[in-house]
């Protein structure tokens, strides 16, 4: 398989990848960390075998969060505010009676949400942070979860 075409791939897959990395890990930095890590171990595998590259990768990255999530347990460190994604914070608008929200105060809703999701997924023991993201926002199913994980559906 060449190397130049894997590598396509991957990048083809990246924004999905880093999405989910961050999602899991909470941080920009920490996906970008277990992006470049599930890439070495992408270019390192025998990938011609592999029927699936998409869910090959989500899995390469899944694993490699979660090795990051068990060590980060290991010696908890707590988030800084430049860690968190820029744009994904707005300055609250105040609320206004009247007609329906418009898309400013949606926008800002939809920040603190994910903020208080991010808190909630923090509170999550690793393999339980990895399952959420893959099944509720990814739509993975359980049973391939599982194999990422180690444990049952």
């Amino acid at each position: 398989m060449n190397d130049d075409w894997l590598a396509g791939r991957f990048e083809g897959n990246r924004a999905r990848l880093r999405a989910m990395a961050y999602r899991m890990l909470g941080s920009a930095n920490d996906a970008e960390d277990a992006l470049q890590e599930a890439w070495i171990h992408a270019a390192r595998a025998d990938a011609g075998a592999v029927a699936n590259l998409d869910g090959w990768f989500t899995t390469i990255v899944a694993r490699v969060c979660l090795d990051m999530l068990r060590k980060r347990r290991a010696r908890p460190e707590e988030p800084t505010w430049a860690d968190i994604e820029p744009g994904s914070l707005a300055a609250a608008a105040p609320a206004q009676a009247g007609p329906a929200p418009g898309p400013e105060q949606e926008a800002v809703l939809a920040d603190s949400v994910g903020l208080a999701l991010l808190v909630v997924l923090d509170r999550l023991a690793p393999a339980e942070r990895v399952a959420f993201v893959l099944h509720d926002m990814f739509g993975v199913p359980f049973g391939e979860i599982a194999g990422i994980t180690g444990r049952s559906p």
